[in-house]
């Protein structure tokens, strides 16, 4: 894990260091500037050390070609055996995408299983890449005739540049064929085809749920979990738990951040008890609401209310876990696949329109949730791993009818009146990994069940100087003011910002 700064016809080792120091967070273990021989391009590196510590340092350098990467290819031992050994210099994972390159394949990306962003470059092109969700950020930047590529918005502040756009999820850029889209999501599907068994669907979910998870704790260091108390994180944790017993290994570390008696801290502890994880939590306040809110900010790069609010604990909790581990798994991307925020109950009775709804939201995680998610944990220097959002289990929960995603608690019921249950296939799917009190407990967002909502509001009292709670308008209009405290140029910034907008979808 890692950020990077690539300059293609444009600036020098000078400039990519500058830009680069500003995402250093992102790799606080090694810092690496290198220019192509006989090419112009100029490529800066700051390494998370997470798989091959000891020589996976980048830029990797072979030949005529260099590369940089950020994020997990999780299918490289793989792609060593096919490509062949004898070829690689180092064990990184990273260095897969350039023998990829090499081989000349059509397709070469879409052999790539993993979360990443990359910038690989010969003598005489740049090509730079997205994974098919966008976990990994990735922006682009037109400069007279040239590019320039960074991890995060903040590596451009100050240079006066405009056109900066995030290259999107699943998109490659080639300066010479141009751009395409190398992944595109499966459509989900809507109601059940005739005689679908439902036992045998969710038996299936459970597999392709417990490979995804098996392969993306697969690391050279410790990886922990983030464990909320909700579904979604308890799920993950008990996994790989599971499989950490059965491996041998120490038990799971897991992490829960809360105000004092905050119902995720309470549900957490349960959860950990049950799993027998090594558990740990933090204790937060309003207080240091208020003196972290501008960090929170700054680094999320987005003063949505929404986001702000969830990214808070987030902060919280990377910063508890990173006392611990180099790296966590989450459970990010239940709520879109199998249909668990509020807003989705509208589409009851329209499953067509739910699965629509869902393929939607998931194109869209990558400005929202994804960049929370990404930005928050890499401020502290985390890697965070999303096992929800693994290709096959992507797949496979696309092809499961949106009926029982969200579903009447009586699946064989005939009126379509009476309670429903968000994420049914999945709380059926794993229902024997967690108490029943757990498995069936109603979500709640992170910053609610947190307690985060209930501190905020004197957090905010405070820092506005205000005598009552803020409104949301004047709650976002804060926070707004202090990203623009923070940014030699906040629109920048603001014109790219992520923005929770689904529960404003048209129903």
């Amino acid at each position: 894990m890692c950020g990077f700064v690539v300059l293609w016809n444009v600036g020098d080792e000078a400039l990519a260091a500058r830009m680069v120091e500003k995402i250093s967070h992102r790799g606080p273990d090694a810092t690496e500037v290198t220019r192509l021989p006989g090419a112009p391009i100029v490529m800066a590196h700051c390494r998370l050390s997470i798989i091959g510590p000891e020589d996976g340092k980048q830029p990797i350098y072979q030949g005529r070609d260099i590369l940089v990467a950020n994020g997990e290819i999780y299918n490289h031992a793989d792609l060593r055996a096919i490509l062949g050994e004898a070829s690689f210099e180092t064990a990184s994972d990273s260095e897969t995408i350039l023998h990829l390159f090499r081989s000349g394949a059509l397709r070469w990306i879409d052999r790539l299983d993993g979360m990443f962003a990359f910038v690989l470059a010969t003598r005489e092109r740049v090509l730079a890449a997205r994974d098919p969700l966008g976990i990994k950020p990735l922006y682009v930047a037109k400069v007279g005739g040239g590019l320039a590529f960074a991890s995060e918005l903040k590596a451009f502040d100050g240079l006066g540049l405009t056109g900066i756009e995030a290259i999107p999820p699943g998109s490659l850029i080639d300066s010479r064929d141009g751009e395409r889209r190398w992944y595109r999501l499966t459509h989900g599907a809507a109601e059940p085809e005739p005689g679908l068994d439902v036992d045998a669907t969710a038996r299936e979910l459970r597999l392709v749920l417990e490979e995804a998870v098996a392969k993306w704790m697969v690391a050279d260091v410790e990886v922990g979990s983030f464990l909320s108390g909700g579904l979604d994180s308890s799920i993950i944790a008990a996994i790989a738990a599971q499989q950490r017993r059965e491996a041998g290994k120490t038990p799971l570390k897991t992490f829960a951040v809360g105000t004092e008696g905050a119902p995720d801290l309470i549900a957490a502890r349960e959860v950990a008890a049950h799993i027998g994880s090594d558990h740990y939590e933090r204790i937060f306040t309003a207080e240091d609401l208020a003196e972290n809110l501008s960090h929170v900010i700054y680094h999320l790069e987005s003063a949505d209310v929404d986001l702000v609010r969830s990214a808070v604990p987030t902060l919280f909790a990377a910063r508890l876990a990173r006392e611990h581990v180099k790296a966590v798994v989450t459970g990010e991307g239940a709520d879109e696949l199998f249909a668990g925020y509020a807003y989705h109950h509208a589409y009851v009775g329209d499953p067509r329109a739910l699965a629509d709804e869902l393929t939607r939201g998931l194109g869209a995680m990558h400005n929202i949730n994804l960049q929370r998610v990404d930005r928050v944990t890499m401020a502290e220097s985390l890697e965070a791993r999303t096992p929800f959002l693994d290709r096959d289990l992507i797949d496979y929960a696309q092809s499961i009818p949106a009926t029982l995603k969200l579903c009447r608690t009586d699946p064989d019921a005939v009126e379509s009146t009476g309670e429903t249950t968000e994420k049914w296939i999945l709380r059926k799917a794993c229902a024997d990994l967690l108490p029943d009190s757990l498995v069936w407990r109603k979500k709640a967002q992170f910053d609610e069940g947190s307690g985060t909502v209930a501190a905020l509001e004197g957090a905010l009292m405070t820092l506005a100087g205000a005598d009552a709670p803020l409104d949301r308008a004047a709650e976002g209009a804060l926070y707004e003011r202090l990203l623009r405290e923070r940014f030699t140029d906040p629109e920048l910034i603001l014109s790219n910002a992520g923005t929770w907008t689904a529960e404003r979808v048209a129903v």
